[in-house]
C-alpha cells in the first residue's frame, strides 16, 4: 500500500469527505453552534437549548450514527447500514435491537420520547416548582392566559387553509403558541409524530428567545400610557372584594379541583394536566411528601431534560431539516407565538375599556406557558418606565393560568383531530 492510497483511507475515514458531497451538514453544525451561543453566552434557557444544540451536533457527524430515524406512516424507518438502504418495523423492535441496528439515540428516543413519557415527567416536575399563589390571589387575571392560546388556534386555521399542512400537522404546529416544549412534544407525538424534530426546535427555540419576542410584539401593541399602569395603586382604589383566608388549604384543595374538572371535561388532557397538579400538590402539602417533590423538581427533572434535548436535538439531521415543511413550521411557530401574547395585550385592552380599575396589558403578555421568563420580562420592561411600577405578582397569575391553558388546548386539539 502506497503512501497516497494511505492518505486516501485516512481521509474516507473521517467525515471530510461526507461533509464536502453535502455541504448542507454546516447549515445544521451553524444551527447547533448559535444554540450554543443563545445557551451560554446570553443565557437564553441554557438547560434546554445546549442539550438541544449538542444533539444537532452529534445528529449531523456523518458516521457517527448518533442521528434519529423518524418512522413513516406505517411504522417503518428507513437508514442507511453498511452502504445499503436499510428499512425496519421499528415498533416491532425491542429496545436492544433498536440501540444495535440504529444507536443509541434512537434507542433513547423512542424509549423516552415517542412513547410519551417524558413530556408527563417534565409536567410533574413543574408542578412541583410552581407556587399557584399568586394566580389564587388574583384570580380574575387567570383569563388572559385563556386569551393567550388565541395564537394556536389562529395559526391552525391559517396552516390548514394555506394547503402545505393537514388538519393533524396542524394542530401540532398551532400548539408552538402556547410556548410550552413539553406540551408541544405531546401534542405533536399524538397527531403529527414525523414533525416532532423541527416543531420542538421552534418551541424550544421561541421560548428561550421570550426575551425578544414579547418586548417587540408590547412595542407595537402597547402605548407607554398604557405600560405605565400600576396595578399596585388601582388594587388600593378598587380594593379585591374576595380575600382567600386560608392559603394552604386553598393551594391543596386547587390540584384536586383542577385534576378532576379536567379529567371529567377534557379527557385527553389529563395526562399533561393531571401530572401537573400532582406534582404541585405534593409540594404543597409541605414535610409528608417533600422527598417525593424534591425529587421531582430536582434529580428526576434534570434527568428528563436532558434525555429530552439530547434526543430532539438528534432528530435535526439534514434530511428531517432542510425543506420547505421546516420552513413553513419556522415561520408559523412565530406567528404563533407572537399572536398568543397580542391576544393576551389586546384582551386586556378590552378589559380597561369597561372596567374602572385598570390593568396592564403587560400582564396580558404573559398568558404564554413560558414561567416564569415571560412575568420576568414583563416585569423588566414596567420598572424600565417606572422603576416603582412592580408587576411581577400580577404578571405570574396570567402566567401561570397559560400553563394550564396551553396544556388544556392540547387536549382539546388530540380529542378532535387525533
Amino acid at each position: 500500500m502506497d503512501i497516497s492510497t494511505i492518505f486516501e483511507k485516512l481521509y474516507e475515514m473521517t467525515a471530510f469527505s461526507n461533509i464536502a458531497a453535502e455541504p448542507a451538514y454546516l447549515i445544521m453544525y451553524a444551527l447547533g453552534f448559535l444554540f450554543l451561543y443563545l445557551g451560554i453566552a446570553k443565557h437564553y434557557e441554557p438547560l434546554l437549548l445546549i442539550p438541544i444544540a449538542i444533539g444537532i451536533l452529534l445528529a449531523n457527524f456523518p458516521g457517527g450514527e448518533m442521528g434519529v430515524f423518524g418512522a413513516d406512516g406505517d411504522g417503518m424507518v428507513h437508514f442507511m447500514k453498511d452502504g445499503v438502504m436499510v428499512s425496519k418495523p421499528v415498533f416491532e423492535m425491542s429496545l436492544p435491537e433498536i440501540a444495535h441496528e440504529m444507536g443509541l439515540m434512537n434507542m433513547i428516543y423512542y424509549w423516552l420520547i415517542k412513547t410519551g413519557f417524558i413530556p408527563p415527567v417534565i409536567f410533574m416536575g413543574v408542578g412541583a416548582m410552581t407556587d399557584f399563589g399568586p394566580m389564587l390571589r388574583n384570580l380574575k387575571l387567570a383569563i388572559f392566559g385563556a386569551a393567550a392560546q388565541l395564537g394556536i388556534f389562529s395559526v391552525i386555521l391559517v396552516a390548514v387553509g394555506s394547503g402545505m399542512f393537514t388538519p393533524k400537522e396542524a394542530g401540532a404546529l398551532g400548539i408552538i403558541g402556547g410556548a410550552d416544549g413539553p406540551t408541544a412534544i405531546y401534542t405533536t407525538i399524538k397527531l403529527a409524530p414525523h414533525l416532532l424534530g423541527p416543531i420542538a426546535i421552534a418551541a424550544y427555540s421561541y421560548m428561550a428567545l421570550v426575551p425578544v419576542i414579547i418586548p417587540f410584539v408590547v412595542k407595537l401593541c402597547c402605548t407607554k400610557k398604557e405600560l405605565e399602569i400600576n396595578m399596585k395603586e388601582q388594587d388600593k382604589l378598587y380594593p379585591n372584594t374576595l380575600q382567600i383566608k386560608n392559603m394552604r388549604v386553598a393551594k391543596i384543595i386547587f390540584p384536586i379541583f383542577v385534576t378532576v374538572l379536567v379529567a371529567i371535561i377534557v379527557p385527553s388532557a389529563v395526562s399533561l394536566i393531571g401530572m401537573l397538579m400532582f406534582g404541585n400538590l405534593i409540594k404543597e402539602i409541605g414535610s409528608d411528601t417533600s422527598r417525593i417533590a424534591e425529587t421531582a423538581s430536582g434529580a428526576l427533572m434534570n434527568i428528563a431534560t436532558i434525555f429530552l434535548g439530547l434526543s430532539v436535538g438528534a432528530t435535526m439531521t439534514v434530511e428531517s431539516f432542510l425543506n420547505w415543511q421546516t420552513i413553513g413550521i419556522v415561520a408559523g411557530g412565530f406567528c404563533a407565538f407572537a399572536v398568543s401574547i397580542a391576544g393576551g395585550i389586546l384582551l386586556v385592552k378590552l378589559f380597561n375599556v369597561f372596567s374602572k380599575k385598570k390593568i396592564n396589558p403587560l400582564v396580558g403578555a404573559c398568558g404564554l406557558s413560558a414561567v416564569p421568563m415571560a412575568s420576568r420580562v414583563a416585569n423588566e420592561i414596567a420598572t424600565k418606565i417606572n422603576p416603582k411600577n412592580n408587576i411581577l405578582n400580577y404578571c405570574m397569575s396570567a402566567n401561570i393560568s397559560g400553563v394550564i391553558g396551553s396544556a388544556v388546548a392540547a387536549g382539546v386539539l388530540i380529542a378532535f383531530l387525533r
